[in-house]
């Protein structure tokens, strides 16, 4: 029962259903459900931060995959531990301060038949060189944080060509996003992150529908997204609210350069969360999404417990 997007859920999927060959040409690992509530900015200005997440995610079902766009029976359970390392500057650079994010997942995949993975191993490397700009302040305060950041997705994670789930996409990605919060009241904040996402090519892609040996997959554009709304319960120490993720291809995947039209992946999930600030410098949350709405990829739950500490 088993499966994962990591930085988010890798899924070029070797499935046959009946008697006809059917398949799912995946995205790579992206950030969906990772980052959410005050998001606009680091929480305790520039130096050194480690985050340390650790995300579950389970489905048994693949929307979309069988003949006519029928669902797919089939499990993924996936565990990722996600390292990452942050570093904002006091360098200044139009109007805002520097610096850089790297971020390195740990995968373990489990699936049943009849998908097969390649099971434990590291993810693609992640880094972006960022913009993190000065609060705008309001008269009571700060009224909006934000922060662009031009991320990079190399293809260092472990790959086998002949296993349908993968820790690494085995092709580079651009991912660049713009992330914010919004002080709507005195304890309401509304935050976003914003991604455009450019895939390069796989050139190891194997699936039995093609001819055997290696061919090119150069899975589609895509938009995604995080969102959420937290209340502040106890001043300075607690944050409840609700949290989202949005995932939509808006180009054609191909294959050796020719289109595979029916295979766009789609996903819209949202559930509670929470940040407890334990102090200044460390902050621990905990996000929990329910999918609904997915095709050509798995619909199932997420969780997600992240560790935030300055230096």
């Amino acid at each position: 029962m088993k499966g994962f997007r990591v930085v988010q859920f890798v899924l070029v999927a070797l499935i046959f259903f009946s008697a006809t060959p059917v398949f799912a040409l995946g995205q790579p690992n992206v950030n969906l459900g990772f980052t959410s509530f005050l998001d606009g900015a680091p929480p305790a200005g520039p130096g050194h931060y480690i985050s340390e997440y650790l995300q579950f995610y389970t489905a048994d079902q693949i929307n979309d995959a069988g003949p006519a766009g029928s669902d797919l029976d089939a499990g993924v359970d996936v565990t990722v531990l996600m390292n990452q390392y942050i570093y904002q500057s006091e360098e200044a650079l139009l109007g805002g301060k520097l610096g850089i994010n790297v971020m390195l997942p740990i995968v373990s995949i489990d699936s049943d038949a009849p998908l097969n993975d390649s099971g434990s191993g590291l993810g693609d490397l992640l880094v972006g060189p960022f913009i993190q700009w000065d609060p705008i302040m309001g008269s009571k305060g700060p009224l909006m944080l934000n922060r662009f950041e031009m991320q990079l997705i190399f293809p260092t994670g472990d790959y086998e060509s002949d296993k349908a789930l993968n820790p690494g996409s085995n092709h580079f990605s651009f991912n660049p996003y713009w992330a914010a919060t919004v002080f709507a009241g005195p304890k309401t904040t509304i935050s976003w992150r914003l991604h455009y996402l450019w895939n390069g090519q796989n050139e190891e892609f194997r699936h039995p529908v093609f001819t055997a040996g290696d061919h090119d997959l150069e899975p589609g554009d895509a938009v995604h997204a995080n969102f959420s709304v937290a209340y502040e319960v106890l001043p300075k120490q607690l944050r409840v609210g609700i949290n989202g993720y949005w995932f939509d291809q808006i180009s054609d995947t191909k294959v050796d350069g020719n289109k595979v039209e029916a295979f766009a992946e789609k996903v819209l999930a949202i559930g509670p969360g929470a940040v407890w600030h334990l102090s200044q410098n460390s902050h621990l949350f905990f996000n929990a999404f329910f999918e609904t709405e997915a095709e050509s990829r798995p619909e199932g739950e997420r969780y997600n417990l992240r560790l935030v500490h300055h230096f």
